[in-house]
């Protein structure tokens, strides 16, 4: 049963972070005492419950908890080396749990165990961290809050600063918390209910100071030429820059992008102060962490062409990155971990938008939400006074602190394809659906095409959240209708990176009863269709030269000649050949195509559903019932062969261990002699 104090804790914390203007995602962390029975003595111990390292307040469980015994936590004072060697005293955190499970205790533990009161909060509000990054902070936060909340210049977040902290709150029995100067702020309460009301009287009271003081124009005035284009133009403009920009993002790591033309970042971009405000960077340990010390801003305005776009992004990428080596040479010490690449986390576009990247979908669309609040903080603190961050030194040490590289050390190893951006076409169903959920599972991003859209967003949702997967509608027999499809998804995820074109029908007739009609239709669909997403994606790959995998969901009949089929089969020999000719000139840019052969995958299949099920089973003499059953009886391996199987050799051929595969189809038909290759 969970300790009421813990209760109330979880809930509070709930409360607290499920509303953005309190704290960012997984910033800040809050704290209860109580008491509870030891079982081993039996007496009632003092006990204290943290949110753990790297946990999400709007989301904690009782699992993500730290358990500590308050009586050994506040021990630590006496045996506290000092602030040259604090970074030991997480580790001493470890000898003070209490139980088993439960989350790591994170930096911040100290400052709830040695606060005086029973409830603490930390967090890190936009409103209050305008304060805190203001050059007159200190005088401001007298001004808004008088004695009720203190001001305490900025500290490295440690065992000190708790230590700072309680003795504050010692000194100022009247303080219902502090202003963390470049940071954020911290308030307690005896109580839950208490810890909270203040908590949120800061926040409040801080934003409603600003809204009622702040001067008109705090970024300055409208820069002309860089006001945001039409909606259509921006998103036509950010999906034709978001491969480059991907690229560049992925010079050291491959990442996965997230795209926002949110009117506050527009309107940032519009202003004349922004670059000044861009190059001192965000202050905030959470923010920085997740954006990197600054962003990289494309100096062009709005109606720049997009290949001189293009050409500026790819001449400031270089420069953005002997910016960054810079500053990690200038800080760095023999013991600092190594560089972990030079490359930007946030790219702003002026009249476009942002383009935010991280190791996968939600930590990319998280670190666009963090410069987010990092541009209302500066709004606030301009708006105020001036905005002045911490010193560059004191972000480096954050960000190579020992401690962050170890929590990055103990994360787990990424899956397969992680990082991976994959575009399915026919996905709603079938071997589509099924491939899809593979490559999800193997940790892609992927993007469900299909031409019923209800099918692919319900099909996409089956997968999971839009961090995982997107559905967008798609006639791949139109070239229009085929950039759409990859502009969507280069704007959900930044690019793409794997392409399988399944997308396919079939009508089964003989020679004389094939129409000219169906014969346009099915090569319009499979031999154009394949065409014109391998020649769409194809450009976004070599643009981000990042290099690549298209597979073709072909068929045994691109080799067997069977009865009753020539439109069918004519088409699958088109795709099969494609295959051929593409991997011979894709190979320069490190794109790999290949395909795979199915055969009589009846469960789940859109076209055997549409009618080739029934003709196919007239043709063979058997009920339609059984048709899967007949085409496992005439295989080699008497097997029938599933979507899942096809979905598992494409994996194969994307996975990690056929990287220098191209070319190759594999057939998936459970062993059919008439259509081995030769």
């Amino acid at each position: 049963m969970t300790n009421p104090a813990a209760a109330d804790l979880i809930a509070r914390s709930n409360r607290l972070g499920a509303d953005p203007k309190n704290t960012n995602y997984a910033g800040g962390n809050t704290s209860a005492k109580g008491t509870e029975t030891d079982p081993v003595t039996g007496e009632e111990i003092e006990l204290v419950w943290v949110k753990g390292s790297g946990g999400d307040l709007g989301t904690l469980k009782e699992s993500g908890l730290a358990v500590l015994r308050l009586d050994r936590m506040r021990s630590l004072v006496n045996v506290y080396p000092g602030i040259d060697r604090e970074d030991e005293m997480v580790a001493a955190f470890d000898f003070c749990l209490h139980g088993k499970g439960g989350a790591a205790p994170s930096i911040d533990t100290a400052m709830h165990g040695l606060v005086d009161a029973a409830h603490v909060d930390h967090l890190h509000p936009d409103s209050g961290i305008a304060i805190a990054t203001s050059k007159d902070g200190q005088e401001l936060t007298t001004t808004i809050f008088g004695d009720k909340v203190v001001w305490v210049p900025w500290r490295r977040p440690g065992f000190q600063l708790g230590l700072d902290i309680a003795e504050i709150k010692e000194k100022n029995p009247q303080a219902i918390g502090c202003i963390l100067g470049g940071h954020g702020i911290t308030a307690w309460g005896d109580t839950s209910e208490e810890a909270e009301t203040n908590s949120l009287w800061i926040i409040d009271t801080a934003a409603s100071y600003i809204a009622e003081n702040s001067k008109a124009e705090p970024f300055g005035g409208k820069l002309a030429g860089f006001g945001p284009l039409p909606e259509a133009e921006r998103k036509a403009k950010a999906a034709a820059l978001a491969p480059t920009i991907r690229g560049i993002a992925s010079g050291d790591a491959p990442m996965v992008g997230h795209f926002t033309d949110a009117q506050v970042v527009l309107d940032f971009l519009e202003a004349e102060n922004h670059p000044r405000l861009a190059e001192l960077g965000t202050s905030c340990p959470d923010h920085f962490l997740r954006t990197k010390v600054k962003p990289m801003v494309l100096d062009l305005p709005a109606d720049a062409s997009v290949e001189d776009s293009i050409a500026r992004l790819k001449e400031i990428a270089v420069a953005y990155r002997e910016d960054y080596a810079g500053y990690y040479e200038r800080n760095a010490t023999p013991d600092s971990p190594a560089i972990r690449g030079k490359d930007p986390l946030i790219v702003l576009v002026p009249g476009v938008g942002m383009f935010s990247f991280g190791k996968n979908k939600q930590t990319a669309r998280v670190a666009g939400e963090f410069y987010i609040n990092a541009i209302n903080v500066m709004r606030g603190a301009e708006g105020l006074s001036t905005y002045a961050p911490i010193d560059e030194s004191e972000k480096f040490r954050i960000e190579y602190w020992a401690l962050e590289e170890a929590k990055l050390q103990r994360m787990p190893k990424p899956k397969p394809l992680a990082t991976r951006v994959a575009l399915v076409t026919g996905a709603a169903s079938g071997i589509g659906l099924a491939t899809a959920k593979k490559l999800a599972a193997e940790g892609a991003c992927v993007v469900i095409a299909d031409l019923n859209l209800e099918k692919a967003i319900a099909s996409a949702a089956e997968i999971g959240s839009t961090d995982v997967a997107v559905g967008v509608q798609v006639d791949v027999s139109s070239a229009e209708a085929v950039k759409a499809m990859v502009d969507a998804a280069v704007l959900a995820f930044g690019g793409v990176d794997l392409v399988v074109n399944n997308a396919g029908l079939s009508l089964s007739r003989s020679l004389l009863e094939t129409t000219e009609k169906d014969w346009d239709l099915q090569h319009d669909v499979m031999a154009k269709g394949s065409f014109l997403v391998a020649q769409a994606t194809a450009k976004v790959m070599i643009e981000q030269e990042m290099g690549g995998d298209i597979v073709y969901i072909s068929s045994k009949n691109s080799i067997f000649a069977g009865p009753n089929n020539v439109a069918y089969g004519a088409a699958k020999a088109d795709q099969a050949h494609q295959v051929r000719l593409l991997a011979a000139e894709l190979g320069a840019h490190q794109i790999k195509v290949n395909g795979v052969n199915p055969d009589g995958v009846v469960q789940g299949s859109g076209i055997f559903a549409g009618g080739w099920g029934a003709n196919r089973a007239a043709v063979y003499g058997v009920d339609e019932q059984d048709l899967g059953k007949y085409y496992a009886q005439r295989t080699i391996l008497k097997r029938e062969v599933l979507p899942e199987n096809i979905a598992n050799a494409v994996f194969v051929l994307c996975g990690p261990e056929m990287t220098h595969t191209t070319g190759l189809h594999i057939p998936v038909d459970a062993g059919v002699a008439a259509a081995f290759l030769r």
